[in-house]
């Protein structure tokens, strides 16, 4: 294979449909538009300017950058210049960043839309080399715009083997320390193949869609959503300028797919609750009439009014939620996938069933190990752990199956359910053996809770500490309390008597990316929230009231 693919997609769009809009950048509430041409040419300035630092060929080069049109520019410079890319979370604190430049080995390191620059830069060893994307109002030694003025366009981009090491996306450390997760061409290839292959059965887009960019591109869904399929489809890309202006980027762009974690779609239900309480939502919507034109609208003020796919993964969505959009005419389809993956496993296609990830996607082998572990294989698995042959090892079984750390069980018609991860599962002072996840997930059905984490260890039975929604937060103490002990005792009810809840602890602050109690992806991280906590389990378990405050 002459090149990688996703050069190959850029090249072909920049030849075919060179005055289309490529990328959409908001810059204080005004749009900054990129030509396939123009982005080209910048691209191709970049990949000159890197190959001007005369580093090894094939070194790892680092990008540090919230989402913006330069993030998508300096990785394909990256590659258009011989080199792997290593994005990283924009929001990590500086001694993760020296920690992951450390471990990757990165020559040099693209900064550019960023929020703590300053913090963050104290990470960034001293023999890397740092680039400023200026155009974000970084400045370093070495500048984008310099090149952009000096370099010659690249003309001739080097070749890539098709099993040649692209990438290496560390993964948010939701049970750990980031692992490096390498990815080639064919891993690339084969995830953008199985994502056209799955839209054209589920809801084709257009030709050359419109795409929102928001989640972090170093995230592998976002990444194949937006870079993998953007540059197969010659998609235009537009880009959330801050998390202040989501809703109205979003509801200015209205792109034709929307993926969202689950606290997205949580924070929709939200908004339009705000607005429409419950009872007044539920009478409009049993008038045919008027429910066609409530379902009409709040479709375009959410954004979502050309969203011919939505979709949501990389944590648990109550099946609630899921049925609640889907009476406003908002199917959200779930899917599962994990970064070692390239986030291909299972998701609801043709048909949808809520409460499941849905079925395998075409090429995906899937097994249970003795314990409910899935495991899967398929050609877009990752290389391995860079640097970390033992732990690749232990992630792999002889025959080539990736060990998810997840349990599953399918029904009779293949849909899979997730019921928990392996290192979840704890054991109570009885001696039994607990799962929380389907726990958690029972409780979010309650609005008035925003996140929740079911513990147990060194105590007879679980409690749940939990973190309130701004729904909850605006309630008086007693009418949380009934709120909360409701949602227990509809729990306790179908739970088995040494899973039936104990305590809901409600928390004094809310976990957090910056606290580092969440991951970047918004997942709870369990094992910081635990070692905070845990000393306190056995205080809270003798209160007298069902619902405490920490």
């Amino acid at each position: 294979m002459e090149n990688n693919t996703l050069l190959k997609n850029f090249v072909r769009w920049e030849r075919e449909t060179p005055d289309n809009i490529f990328l959409r950048q908001p810059v204080n509430g005004q749009w900054k538009d990129y030509t396939f041409r123009q982005a080209g040419e910048e691209i191709r300035k970049m990949a000159s300017g890197l190959q001007s630092l005369n580093l090894p060929a094939r070194s790892n080069i680092a990008i540090l950058s919230k989402n913006c049109a330069h993030w998508l520019m300096a990785d394909l410079a990256i590659f258009m210049a011989g080199h792997i890319s290593v994005p990283l979370y924009a929001n990590i604190t500086g001694p993760s960043i020296h920690q992951i430049l450390a471990h990757s080995g990165s020559a040099a390191i693209f900064v550019g839309k960023l929020d703590d620059y300053e913090n963050q830069k104290k990470g960034i060893p001293d023999n890397v080399k740092i680039i400023s994307i200026d155009f974000y109002g970084i400045e370093e030694d070495i500048k984008v715009s310099t090149w952009l003025t000096e370099q010659k366009a690249l003309q001739e981009i080097g070749e890539w083997k098709a099993e040649e090491l692209l990438t290496i996306m560390y993964t948010s450390g939701t049970t750990g320390t980031p692992k490096g997760v390498m990815f080639n061409s064919i891993a690339f290839d084969h995830t953008a193949e199985i994502i056209i292959d799955y839209l054209n059965r589920v809801s084709p887009l257009p030709k050359h869609p419109v795409l929102f960019s928001y989640l972090p591109l170093c995230h592998i869904a976002e990444r194949n959503l937006t870079e993998l399929l953007g540059c197969r489809t010659g998609a235009t890309i537009a880009f959330v300028e801050s998390l202040d202006t989501f809703a109205h980027d979003l509801a200015y762009i209205q792109p034709h797919q929307f993926f969202g974690v689950p606290r997205i779609w949580a924070r929709f239900q939200e908004k339009i609750l705000e607005k429409l309480p419950q009872k007044k939502l539920d009478r409009l919507l049993r008038i045919p009439i008027i429910s066609s034109i409530v379902k009409k609208t709040l479709k375009k003020k959410l954004g979502l009014s050309r969203a011919i796919l939505k979709s949501t993964a990389a944590a648990p969505i109550p099946k609630s939620l899921l049925e609640w959009f889907d009476k406003l005419g908002i199917t959200v389809r779930e899917i599962y996938g994990m970064t070692e993956q390239c986030a291909i496993s299972h998701s609801n296609q043709e048909e949808v069933r809520f409460g499941t990830v849905g079925k395998s996607l075409p090429g995906v082998e899937t097994r249970f190990s003795l314990d409910d572990e899935i495991q899967t294989r398929h050609k877009a698995l990752m290389m391995g752990y860079y640097k970390e042959p033992d732990l690749t090892a232990d992630v792999f079984t002889p025959d080539g199956f990736l060990k998810t750390g997840d349990c599953g069980k399918l029904d009779q018609n293949g849909f899979l359910t997730i019921t928990g991860r392996v290192k979840d599962i704890f054991k109570t002072d009885k001696g039994k053996y607990v799962s929380p996840s389907p726990i958690e997930m029972r409780l979010l059905k309650n609005t008035d809770i925003e996140q929740v984490c079911v513990v147990g260890m060194g105590i007879p039975q679980p409690i749940a500490l939990m973190v309130l929604s701004a729904a909850g937060k605006s309630k008086s103490k007693e009418e949380i309390g009934k709120s909360l002990a409701a949602s227990v005792a509809e729990v306790n009810q179908s739970a088995e008597d040494y899973e039936k809840l104990r305590k809901a602890v409600i928390m004094k602050s809310d976990w957090t990316i910056t606290n580092g109690l969440m991951t970047p992806t918004m997942k709870v991280k369990r094992n910081e929230v635990e070692k905070i906590h845990l000393p306190k389990y056995p205080t809270w378990y003798r209160m007298e009231e069902m619902v405490v405050l920490e």
